[in-house]
């Protein structure tokens, strides 16, 4: 353990951005690392967290080994630290896997808590995933803890809302502002057209006396 800790500080402190050799693989898979990590948190995955902790620290390990490169690097040193990127990317994948599968069975067997956990978890896109979760909450939010992630979906939903509603209230008093300002408009049309035709009568009436 001591060690594990050891290494992730070590590897914190080297650097602020990851490892640039190879980064379109790297980048993901350490971007990964602390929310698999989080998967111990989870009741599902609490018998894999010896699996975990092994995957974390060959993750920390390659990203000291991808920060050395950046100082010294052989083609052999470059070959070696690219299959090992690979090698995790395949374990990375597989939890990806694994969570997205554990998010669909816990909705289908009706696993509250394990949704609730699961959804809490940044490896699940819940953005991609939000109607559908917001719905099944809706089905069952007798059942479901909303702390969290459907908590922000529903404050999210309630902004805009009153944006919307805002914006049609402004939009409802600009037309009739609109509508206001043009009946005016007709009414002193109107009045004029009046004021002109009673002035035309008057000259016609005495001319008429002439």
């Amino acid at each position: 353990m001591y060690k594990l800790i050891l290494i992730t500080l070590i590897a914190t402190f080297l650097s602020a951005n990851y490892p640039k050799s190879y980064a379109a693989l790297g980048d993901v898979i350490y971007n990964n690392i602390s929310k698999i990590e989080s998967l111990k948190q989870i009741d599902f995955y609490k018998p894999y967290i010896n699996d975990i902790n092994k995957y974390a620290d060959k993750v920390y390990k390659a990203k000291i080994q991808g920060y050395e490169l950046e100082k010294v690097a052989t083609l052999k040193a470059k070959e070696g630290y690219l299959n090992r990127l690979r090698t995790l990317s395949k374990t990375n994948d597989y939890f990806l896997r694994s969570i997205n599968n554990e998010y669909v069975e816990s909705m289908k067997n009706n696993k509250y808590e394990l949704f609730s956990q699961i959804i809490n978890n940044e490896l699940i896109n819940t953005q991609k995933n939000k109607k559908e979760i917001i719905d099944y909450y809706y089905k069952n939010k007798k059942n479901i803890n909303s702390v969290g992630v459907i908590d922000n979906f529903l404050e999210e939903d309630a902004r805009l809302k009153a944006k919307k509603d805002l914006q049609i209230k402004y939009y409802e008093l600009k037309k009739q502002l609109v509508e206001e300002k043009i009946k005016g408009i007709r009414e002193n049309d109107k009045a004029r057209q009046i004021k002109l035709e009673e002035d035309l009568q008057k000259d016609l009436n005495l001319k008429s006396r002439d």
